[in-house]
């Protein structure tokens, strides 16, 4: 007698298990336990072993009868993302990936900041993926190469950039070397304490010889241009949103989008200080203590402070928050990196918490709250905190659904959008804070303009009041931050590398956000005076992520 067919759960969750020991740094990221000793693989084998486990999933899923709803939720999920990373691959993007926030190199380094280090035990395992380090990063030099063979090679704006975090990380810079600085504070015995200094040195030592090879060997291959050109961006965009986007039409209500948010600052500003504009109100703001932090640690503190109070405050008032999500940690991330905030999620178990990080410069010391209060909420309650990690704690879900399944428009867009919900439902009513989040929002339409502008090589339209007529180029894209947002210096350079290196990721917060207005107004016009804003988030956040696509099937738009 033949047994049952494994059910789409049961095959997404095998999936996971299995993508896992692939993929030691993305276990890692996910909590899932016995690959911490290990780094992942980057050769150009390795990645066409996943691409096929990828695909033979896929096949399975596909061909699995769905038992119930949730279940064809599940199979539609599996089947749009893995689907789209085997475009990816097959594109040969996986192997070239190199970029300044979100590639094989940063998580080389960043996977260290998630690995416990209370026990002596948990150090021995710091200690043996340390010594990895060499090997996985000659297996990343070894698909660049191979890459490059097929004309496949990263802008060299990116090769650069990421060169010198390598730089920065290995301490050829004059900045105190991460990996001697991390293993500094192991309390553990004499000889094991010898075996991490060295294995810290040789980590180091390979991130500086990255450093060499980017700049020596790969740049000379990469091309100056930096635009990806509209197909490659196209797929990206899909990617990135979970939806096939008219990127004109998108493009175009991104301009319509900034002089709203424009127009809007322009009378808060006035509530400010009447009659000054939107810049000088927030130097104003800026030079007033009361939205002033002195220090890393006391601005650490105060997110810390902050996270805490929105999330006693809106549990179920507002939403439904689980003890096990009460728990939020506030970082100051590690020196290298480029400026930002960004969010890293609990484990299974919840052993590991979610965590806010802000990677500031190391040379900061100065911080306005008036700024950040909105990405307080927006990387914590009821951001992305509160998101993810609903998905990992509802039980309904696959593993595949609540562990490895993020789409940068649905995540993303999210937070944007409880920004905005934070502002409805009153914590935002201070003009300062307020002005904050309109400043965030500015600057996330920017976003939707300048990179799909720059990458499809747009002409800025009239009446726009920024050089009309002309094609969009970085130089470009980094005036325009810097003169139509309230974006400091570095953090605007930073910015436009990203998109450059980042295509039609930055875009998806906006455009990620305006679905997930559109789809609560949908849900308010069908059910009137019965409709009930807790409910709607409660039920789409137990969904899990998915693309935008999916999500408005299944909120029933």
């Amino acid at each position: 007698m033949s047994s049952a067919r494994p059910s789409v759960h049961e095959i997404s969750d095998g999936y996971v298990d299995r993508y896992a020991a692939l993929d030691p740094i993305l276990a890692t990221y996910l909590g899932i336990p016995g690959h911490d000793a290990r780094l992942t693989d980057c050769s150009p084998d390795a990645h066409d072993e996943r691409a096929r486990l990828a695909s033979d999933t896929l096949r399975q899923v596909t061909e699995a009868e769905p038992v119930d709803d949730g279940e064809a939720a599940a199979r539609a999920v599996f089947t749009e993302r893995v689907g789209l990373e085997l475009e990816i691959h097959d594109a040969g993007l996986d192997a070239s990936a190199l970029n300044v926030i979100e590639s094989p190199v940063q998580n080389m380094r960043q996977v260290f900041d998630l690995m416990p280090t209370d026990t002596a035990e948990d150090w021995t395992t710091i200690r043996d993926r340390l010594a990895a380090v060499p090997g996985a990063l000659d297996s990343l030099r070894e698909s660049l190469r191979h890459a490059a063979e097929q004309g496949n090679v990263a802008a060299v704006r990116q090769v650069v950039r990421t060169a010198e975090q390598c730089e920065t990380w290995s301490g050829q810079t004059g900045a105190t070397p991460f990996f001697a600085t991390f293993v500094k504070q192991a309390d553990v015995p004499t000889a094991l304490a010898g075996e991490l200094e060295t294995a810290a040195s040789g980590a180091g030592a390979a991130f500086g010889d990255m450093a060499v090879f980017l700049r020596d060997e790969l740049a000379p291959k990469a091309p100056q241009e930096d635009a990806v050109g509209e197909d490659v961006y196209r797929l990206w965009s899909r990617y990135f949103i979970g939806a096939s986007l008219d990127l004109r039409e998108a493009y175009q209500w991104g301009w319509e989008e900034l002089a709203r948010i424009e127009s809007e600052m322009a009378t808060v500003a006035g509530r400010i200080r009447p009659g000054v504009t939107a810049a000088e109100a927030a130097a104003a703001l800026d030079a007033d203590p009361r939205y002033r932090v002195h220090g890393q640690p006391a601005f650490e503190e105060w997110m810390q402070q902050l996270s805490d109070k929105a999330l006693i405050a809106l549990r179920d008032k507002h939403f439904a928050i689980p003890d096990e999500l009460m728990t939020l940690e506030c970082r100051i991330a590690p020196p290298g990196g480029t400026i930002g905030m960004y969010y890293t999620g609990p484990t299974d178990d919840f052993s590991r918490p979610g965590r806010m990080w802000w990677s500031v410069p190391a040379d900061k010391e100065d911080f306005s709250t008036w700024r950040e209060v909105t990405t307080v909420y927006h990387e914590g309650v009821p951001g992305h905190h509160l998101q993810v990690a609903t998905a990992v704690h509802e039980a309904g879900l696959n593993r595949f659904q609540r562990l490895m399944c993020w789409v940068s428009g649905h995540g993303e867009g999210w937070a944007l959008y409880a920004e905005r919900l934070m502002r409805e439902l009153g914590y935002l009513d201070d003009d300062g804070d307020y002005l904050g989040m309109l400043d965030a929002h500015l600057f996330r339409a920017a976003r939707v303009i300048v990179d799909i502008g720059m990458h499809l090589k747009l002409e800025i339209p009239s009446g726009t009041g920024f050089h009309e007529g002309q094609t969009w180029t970085p130089e470009l894209g980094l005036e325009f931050l810097l003169t139509r947002t309230l974006s400091e210096a570095a953090h605007a350079r930073d910015e436009i590398d990203r998109y450059l290196g980042w295509p039609g990721q930055a875009p998806s917060y906006k455009l990620g956000e305006r679905l997930w207005l559109a789809l609560r107004e949908e849900a308010r016009r069908r059910e009137g005076p019965t409709f009930d804003a807790k409910a709607f988030h409660t039920n789409a956040l137990r969904l899990g992520g998915m693309g935008l696509d999916t999500l408005r099937e299944r909120l029933g738009g």
